[in-house]
């Protein structure tokens, strides 16, 4: 028994390192966005769609996961993970200077490593929760605080990096990070895998498109990607351009402080969560987002929008797992094809929300805040959400 422990321990380092190799892809490019506008010329629009590739990719990675994952096998999927997110970060390095478009060459680097995340985001969940451990709301909240703690490292470490050594040194910097996913490869091809129980007649995806709480629940998670991912993509330009503060102290009173307290929430979460009540929980977190978002976008002073901006990362912190912990009560015998959909719809929403704040703020002249207005109708929604699953009947699909 202690060394099946132990042994299941290690899948736990494995999975948290994954999260911790996820928030390395979603959050080094848009440290760079302001960084890729003046030395390759890129337009709003076009940086608005570098996270649009990167979410949208891992969209269709979520679906084909639905079909493929099971077959192809969980070691595997999230092995390659690893190998694809390390490879596209380097090429990162290497495409922009190798093709005509600049732009070209980020696009394909962003869809490689995005391919990586989608993959991590479909399976590692599963993975921790068909592991033998107690109090599974608590363990998938600290699972996905490492998604935090490595976003804090990577904005906190790129940011002394460009202090040390000027932002001009950035792809030393992308190689530095591709080392990261390259070793905990080895861990996912070591470590022992659990696999969730499935439906049993085997055709639980197509159940559960049948189950209109499942449709709930997936407009749940598309809020909860959404919210998150909005201020996560943009907190960086729009404390740089919209509150006009250095790039060292938008970057790190802008995602640094998101992601940290996002993560301080995950982990209190974990260790609280035997005492407090989830849906209660979200749904104060639901509210206390919408206010963030209006205060960031209509504040007239900094350091009130600065502090939006960070408390936000609070406010969120508890909807992504949050999301997956009721999902995986509401319909107990979803198996993967319950997780890889909602990562599809948490991807769906992370896709959306952050592509229309760069759309409406173009539109706006390049005003972020007007933006980011726009997007406070998602944690609001959220909240719409939460109330109507209070009193919705267990879903089932077997």
């Amino acid at each position: 028994m202690t060394k099946q422990k132990k042994n299941y321990n290690k899948t736990l380092i494995a999975c948290y390192l994954g999260f911790v190799t996820q928030a390395i892809t979603a959050n080094f490019a848009p440290l760079l966005f302001l960084t890729f506008k003046g030395i390759y010329g890129l337009s709003l629009e076009q940086i608005a769609l570098i996270p649009f590739t990167f979410y949208i990719t891992q969209l269709f990675v979520d679906l084909a996961a639905t079909k493929y994952a099971d077959k192809i096998g969980y070691r595997t999927c999230v092995t390659v993970s690893q190998v694809i997110s390390a490879l596209g970060l380097v090429l990162l390095v290497v495409l922009p200077e190798l093709l005509p478009s600049p732009f070209a060459g980020i696009i394909l680097s962003v869809v490689l490593y995005a391919i990586g995340s989608g993959l991590i985001e479909v399976l590692v969940s599963p993975v921790v929760e068909a592991c033998p451990f107690k109090n599974k709301d608590g363990m998938m909240s600290l699972l996905h605080s490492f998604y935090c703690w490595g976003a804090v490292a990577v904005i906190l470490g790129s940011t002394i990096f460009f202090a040390c050594f000027g932002v001009e040194h950035w792809k030393i910097l992308a190689i530095l990070w591709a080392v990261i996913p390259l070793a905990n490869t080895f861990n996912f091809l070591t470590c022992p895998i659990a696999r969730l129980p499935e439906s049993h007649e085997g055709n639980s995806a197509q159940k559960l498109l049948r189950l209109p709480l499942f449709w709930l629940l997936i407009l749940l998670m598309v809020c909860a990607g959404a919210s998150e991912a909005t201020m996560a993509q943009w907190s960086s330009a729009f404390t740089e351009s919209a509150l006009g503060v250095p790039k060292a102290v938008g970057d790190l009173a802008g995602p640094c402080l998101f992601a940290a307290f996002m993560g301080l929430s995950r982990l209190l979460y974990s260790k609280w969560s035997a005492r407090l009540n989830l849906a209660k929980t979200m749904l104060l977190s639901g509210i206390l987002c919408g206010v963030c978002y209006f205060v960031a976008a209509l504040s007239p002073l900094p350091f009130i929008g600065l502090a939006g901006c960070a408390l936000c990362g609070l406010a969120v912190g508890i909807m992504w797992p949050g999301s997956l912990s009721i999902s995986a009560q509401k319909c107990p015998l979803g198996g993967t094809a319950l997780f890889a959909f909602l990562a599809l719809a948490g991807d769906l929403g992370a896709t959306l929300s952050p592509t229309m704040v760069g759309f409406v703020s173009e539109l706006s002249g390049g005003n972020l805040k007007s933006g980011l207005l726009v997007a406070a109708a998602f944690p609001l929604l959220l909240v719409i959400c939460l109330l109507l699953l209070k009193n919705a009947k267990q879903g089932r699909v077997s």
